[in-house]
């Protein structure tokens, strides 16, 4: 079985966009007892802070939908949450 850790979701997202500037955070444990942790105090809520090349020219909804399609066996697997800020590139900051 698949299992969701800041390493793990860090590692995909390197591989699959690029992504760089990079940040993972797992917040499950201040969601612990919310619907869809199934008593889970890590693995279930992320927060993603990235940048990709692949990003460019597209629409917010069409970034975050890459980052979804990157991670999507994490959320079949039960990754609960899923929350994403990009950032803008190194060379537009």
């Amino acid at each position: 079985m698949i299992t969701a850790t800041a390493q793990a979701l860090t590692q995909r997202l390197r591989e699959r966009l690029d992504a760089h500037p990079l940040e993972v955070i797992d917040e499950s444990a201040a969601h612990a007892g919310h619907a869809g942790t199934e008593g889970r105090t890590s693995g279930t809520h992320f927060r993603v802070r990235l940048s990709s090349p692949k990003f460019k020219g597209l629409r917010q909804v069409a970034q975050h939908r890459l980052v979804y399609d990157a991670l999507q066996d994490y959320l079949d697997a039960g990754l609960h949450a899923l929350a994403i800020e990009i950032l803008p590139s190194p060379s537009e900051a």
